[in-house]
């Protein structure tokens, strides 16, 4: 992909994501205990060798910037590889950013710069492994000046989503929005239709003319409909074509001595987009387990991050006189680096330094960066943000009504607890 120029949107405010998202944009919020939202997009970039790529944040950027600028300065300019931060600047009159089509209108001077044959336009803030050379090939063989990334899903949640509208060689000719009634399923397929993902990936002189002739802001709402009877707009169909064959270990079978690789497709077909916070636990709780639903350990196509300097983590076991036995364990759990764990932790996430104290236990729960659980806490069902020092004998996630009158609980009853809520000293 040595001439294709990436535009990564990285400007969303993330409401639905509040509070999380009261100090940070969308794309910064922690993840997997030891990533951003961000880092799972630029990680398809580079493991499909896309080293052009420029980041367009707006929305309380400072945190993203600082990640970006710490965690990924990873490219040889002298090459002509690069990732650029570019925030609003008012290039072309007095607005911010407007939405993606306007974002990428504000910059065309970059594009013009460094004149690459096709562009890609992609969200900062979904979980996902895409081999984006390949979605190049498809596009290429289509011959399209526009093309789409869309999921397949089940015709029972087309109403969630705008649906596109296909022919036979995957042409699209209309789009419907969250349909009720009737959506138009894929061809061949009665039961699945076709979804936007939010990818785009255009031929540059289609995107410079396109956006040039008219002032609309948005790609998916306003361009791409435009498009449909003047130029040729594709769909590739994610879960069909995507094709990341990736090595984990494995638990070695019966007699085996060794542990050993076997490959790994399911992450082909796994997206999510974590707009939402039931969402963000769903996708937080779909990397635990024995085989998750998603796997941060292979090998061929690696998460790329900042790595905080930081100690491994560590377990306690211990008797006290007068108290007992302390044991620390973590059961189907992922735990970043520097953490100290003297409780009990099941279906967890633990970011950075988060330190679980003796006879407290912490269940399905998110726990972000220095985190302290005191003595004797029961947490369930939580996504904790950071800097909190929860007090012993604290109960989150245990009395609804109770987690009503102080956070924010989801549909599904997961309590979020803001940064900085409990600041007082733990036991």
């Amino acid at each position: 992909m040595k001439n294709t120029l990436a535009f990564v949107m990285a400007g969303g405010r993330g409401e639905r994501l509040m509070p999380l998202t009261a100090d940070r944009s969308k794309p910064a919020v922690p993840f997997g205990g030891i990533y951003r939202l961000i880092d799972f997009t630029l990680s398809n970039c580079v493991n499909s060798q896309l080293y052009k790529i420029i980041v367009l944040p707006q929305y309380k950027s400072q945190s993203l910037t600082d990640h970006l600028e710490e965690g990924w300065n990873i490219f040889s300019h002298q090459i002509g590889h690069f990732l650029k931060i570019v925030p609003p600047q008012q290039r072309t009159g007095t607005d911010w950013y407007r939405g993606t089509a306007d974002s990428i209108r504000q910059n065309l001077y970059l594009v013009e710069r460094y004149s690459p044959d096709h562009v890609l336009v992609l969200s900062g803030d979904h979980i996902y492994k895409m081999d984006f050379s390949l979605f190049s090939d498809y596009h290429e063989e289509k011959n399209a000046d526009v093309s789409i990334s869309l999921l397949e899903v089940g015709t029972e949640l087309a109403q969630q989503f705008g649906v596109a509208v296909v022919d036979q060689d995957f042409r699209i000719r209309g789009f419907q929005e969250k349909p009720r009634e009737k959506p138009q399923t894929i061809p061949g397929d009665p039961h699945h239709v076709l979804a936007s993902m939010g990818i785009y990936l255009f031929r540059t002189e289609a995107l410079v003319q396109v956006l040039k002739a008219t002032s609309e802001d948005d790609f998916g709402r306003d361009i791409i409909p435009n498009l449909l009877d003047t130029h040729r707009v594709f769909a590739y169909p994610y879960r069909k074509n995507n094709r990341i064959e990736d090595f984990v270990h494995v638990t070695p079978d019966e007699g085996e001595r060794q542990i050993r690789l076997e490959p790994r497709t399911r992450d082909s077909a796994y997206w999510r987009d974590v707009g939402t916070l039931d969402a963000y636990w769903n996708a937080n709780m779909d990397l635990t387990g024995v085989d998750p639903y998603f796997n941060l350990y292979g090998r061929r196509w690696p998460m790329h991050t900042h790595q905080i300097p930081a100690p491994p983590a560590k377990f306690i076991f211990a008797t006290e006189r007068d108290e007992g036995f302390r044991v620390g364990k973590a059961l189907d759990s992922l735990v970043a680096p520097g953490a100290i764990v003297s409780g009990i932790v099941r279906n967890c996430i633990l970011g950075y330094n988060v330190v679980v104290r003796s006879w407290a236990s912490v269940d399905e729960s998110v726990i972000l960066d220095g985190v302290t659980i005191g003595r004797n806490c029961r947490i369930k069902k939580a996504i904790i943000d950071k800097g909190n020092q929860i007090p012993a004998g604290t109960e989150i996630g245990c009395n609804p009504r109770q987690d009503r009158e102080r956070f924010t609980v989801t549909p599904r009853g997961i309590v979020v607890v803001p940064k900085n809520y409990f600041t007082g000293q733990t036991t």
